[in-house]
């Protein structure tokens, strides 16, 4: 199947998409001077905006590639509740699975000045989440799982994500032999048994698999000792400027990145997970799947803050970067 043909088949699946529900705040504005008060600088500010991230940046991708979404997740009885469903709602994600929890929202604000980040301050309540709130959500699932082509899992450790969710998950997914993917976190690999795919990025895959990657080889045993460990299908290392790894069975595919520009890699592993999921749902192999996943997220990482990329940019992407070459190793 062609990437063209595999782009125009996103539009007929659906993904489902559970995780931590995150806005992002941005700050813009410019520094001439140092306070006077602290060695710091004084940024002036002229704007502000808001941008889905976390899971909801991962929908946001899904529907920017033409796929369909639905989202599973909790926010906040406040401001940030309210704003972050109001964007989700205004872009096409179908929102019937957010439920509304006693904890605040999480907001992350990053201060801009000059296009580089002055600053970041998160308001966040990381504690589990309540009983009867956490049977509202696996019921939800439970009863929703079906309707889609396949789930993503998007753990940001802000509370959503626990051994309890996962384990619903798979025994709902896996009598529909349902693709399975999930964006990890440090601390919470030993939840992610025999999915069907993981995204770590490269200092994560070397926490989980106890193997400090610095070269070639000790890439080659973590990611080994990862898909063997979790059982899973695949394991995809991003690795920043180097481009990503696929392994899977006895074969891994390393892919160098098809970025122009680094500006800014918040929400890349969003991109990457959407990206692969909603291709391979679509017909894509897994190599594919990646090649097109890490063309994804050569498009965002050259833009300043969360960004989503558009079948057009991957298309002129994929037609323009011909000459990048994977290398497959048995």
């Amino acid at each position: 199947m062609t990437y063209s043909k595999i782009l125009s088949e996103c539009k007929k699946k659906k993904i489902l998409v559970i995780g931590d529900l995150i806005l992002d705040r941005y700050i813009w504005g410019k520094v001439t001077r140092i306070s006077p008060e602290a060695p710091v600088p004084v940024v002036e500010v002229s704007h502000e905006n808001f941008l889905l991230g976390g899971a909801a940046n991962v929908a946001h991708n899904i529907v920017s590639l033409g796929g369909r979404v639905t989202i599973v997740g909790i926010a906040g009885k406040d401001r940030g509740g309210d704003i972050i469903k109001k964007m989700m709602e205004e872009k096409g994600i179908n929102c019937e699975g957010v439920f509304w929890g006693s904890r605040s929202t999480t907001v992350k604000t990053r201060v801009i000045a000059h296009n580089q980040q002055v600053v970041r301050f998160d308001r966040e309540d990381k504690t589990g989440v309540d009983r009867r709130t956490l049977g509202s959500v696996l019921d939800y699932i439970g009863n929703e799982i079906s309707g889609h082509d396949a789930v993503i899992v998007s753990d940001y450790k802000k509370g959503v994500v626990s051994a309890e969710l996962m384990r619903e998950i798979l025994n709902k997914a896996r009598p529909k032999k349902l693709f399975v993917s999930v964006d990890p976190k440090v601390g919470h690999f030993h939840y992610y048994q025999r999915v069907s795919l993981i995204t770590p990025n490269v200092n994560e895959a070397s926490i989980a698999s106890g193997i400090d990657i610095k070269d070639e080889k000790s890439l080659m045993d973590a990611g080994g000792l990862l898909l063997k460990k979790l059982s899973c299908d695949a394991v995809l290392i991003t690795r920043g400027e180097q481009g990503m790894s696929l392994f899977r069975n006895d074969t891994v595919v390393h892919i160098p990145t098809a970025a122009k520009n680094i500006y800014d890699v918040t929400g890349a592993g969003d991109t990457v997970i959407a990206a692969f999921t909603l291709a391979f749902a679509a017909g894509a192999r897994m190599e594919e799947a990646a090649v097109i996943a890490n063309h994804a997220a050569g498009i965002v990482v050259g833009e300043v803050g969360t960004a989503v990329v558009t079948p057009e940019q991957l298309r002129r992407s994929l037609s323009t970067n011909r000459a990048l070459k994977i290398r497959e190793v048995s």
